[in-house]
């Protein structure tokens, strides 16, 4: 069978979280105490480099919540500002669209200091960065955990507002569902990689293609 064709789908449990009061350090204690899903596919041969990759998620009734759980060889993170080229540091990102597979979607990118960028368009060569405003509604941690075994260990938490999907009509993410995937990259480290949770089938590396997007239902 087509691993491809098989898309993942996961069920996101909902959090009675709110981050403005309890802080991102405490969203990021709890979310350590939920299942962790694997980033499993390395979809190109030529950057055959995986590193372990973990992500869990969950909601509130006004927040999307994310995880990573990165081990990887070495960090890269040159990217200080916001909507700076984060992918060719350690990076991990975010890809959802509440518009189907054929949809535009946004995708929200964020190295191992917990500088971001975030965008929304049909397309990967047609994209509009999201408003400073909602931007900076976004809001991050990052941490290296530890150093050993020639690996190092790093997170990042990401508390991002349903309100930053403001090209959606989207008031609340409980009992809906959407197209998503979750992504792992470092184009600029010494042994670039590309690894996803739903698998993609296409010539070259490109995390821009929708169709190969799995499916998120909210609790």
């Amino acid at each position: 069978m087509n691993v491809a064709s098989v898309k993942e789908k996961m069920k996101v449990r909902f959090l009675p979280i709110e981050p403005g009061k309890e802080g991102i350090k405490k969203v990021s204690d709890i979310m350590d105490g939920l299942p962790r899903h694997a980033m499993r596919y390395a979809p190109w041969r030529e950057f055959s480099y995986m590193p372990q990759v973990f992500f869990s998620i969950a909601h509130s009734d006004d927040h999307l919540f994310i995880k990573y759980f990165v081990m990887e060889k070495e960090i890269r993170a040159h990217a200080n500002h916001l909507q700076g080229s984060v992918w060719e540091d350690s990076c991990v990102e975010f890809f959802v669209s509440f518009d189907g597979d054929e949809g535009a979607y946004y995708n929200f990118e964020f190295n191992c200091l917990g500088t971001f960028l975030a965008a929304f368009g049909p397309s990967k060569t047609e994209r509009k960065f999201l408003e400073n405003e909602v931007m900076k509604q976004i809001v991050t941690q990052a941490c290296v955990v530890r150093n050993e075994d020639d690996c190092i260990h790093w997170q990042l938490t990401a508390a991002i507002p349903v309100g930053s999907f403001v090209h959606s009509s989207v008031e609340s993410l409980q009992g809906t569902s959407c197209s998503a995937n979750f992504y792992k990259c470092g184009d600029l480290l010494s042994e670039p990689h590309f690894v996803a949770w739903s698998n993609i089938e296409s010539a070259a590396p490109n995390f821009h293609l929708p169709e190969y997007f799995g499916t998120l239902e909210f609790n």
